[in-house]
């Protein structure tokens, strides 16, 4: 966006989708997403989720975007969401969807709606497109929690892949399935249907819940 250019190379603070904030000098705006350079860290983020974007005074001295070499090479002209994605499969990143924790491990393939991240804790997850708020990649002599290469690279995902978020949350009807990282309990449960973005998860008690699928983020099997 053409308003965030004018703060290139300063200091801001952006407000993101569920009040997290971001404090850091912005260090490139591509076509619908921007950069924040946060310590010696590049950190992505989708414009849908920047609630609000200002000045920060307080913030210290801006880096120039220039010191430091980043670990993603995407030409400023074609800087996009999914271009980002793109590139980064294989590559080590840690990510933020929802809830306290950070996720850390690889992006393995980019489908039209999610995508689909394999990481050493939770294995595979698929996660839906619009609900990122944020991607930061690793430099690539690291790996996730210092885990010998032996047993990296990505494992395959267990799972032919469809198309769509909803179509792919299909093929797990009948298992066991986290939603959202187990946020709530209500996200945790066998998966008995998957119909109008609408799934019905039965609970450890063996009541039937209803959730509307756009408003899940992520699921994989525990």
């Amino acid at each position: 966006m053409n308003r965030f250019r004018a703060y290139l190379g300063s200091q801001v603070q952006v407000e993101i989708s569920g009040g997290k904030r971001l404090s850091g000098t912005l260090a490139e705006v591509g076509g619908d997403l921007l950069v924040l350079l946060i310590g010696d860290r590049y950190t992505y983020i989708p414009f849908v989720h920047v609630q609000k974007l200002k000045a920060c005074l307080t913030c210290g001295e801006a880096y120039a975007s220039t010191e430091l070499a980043r670990p993603v090479h995407v030409e400023a002209a074609s800087l996009s969401y999914r271009n980002l994605l793109m590139h980064v499969r294989g590559q080590f990143v840690e990510i933020y969807v929802s809830g306290k924790e950070n996720v850390h491990g690889y992006l393995t393939s980019v489908m039209n709606n999610y995508f689909v991240f394999y990481s050493p804790v939770y294995k595979t997850i698929y996660i839906s497109l619009e609900h990122l708020k944020w991607l930061i990649p690793y430099p690539p002599n690291l790996t996730p929690y210092s885990l010998a290469q032996s047993l990296l690279p990505v494992n395959p995902n267990p799972l032919p892949l469809a198309r769509s978020f909803d179509e792919q949350c299909k093929k797990l009807v009948g298992q066991l399935v986290v939603f959202d990282f187990g946020d709530k309990e209500d996200k945790i449960g066998l998966l008995k249907q998957v119909e109008h973005s609408r799934i019905e998860l039965i609970n450890a008690g063996g009541e039937s819940c209803h959730l509307n699928l756009q408003h899940l983020k992520a699921v994989h099997l525990p």
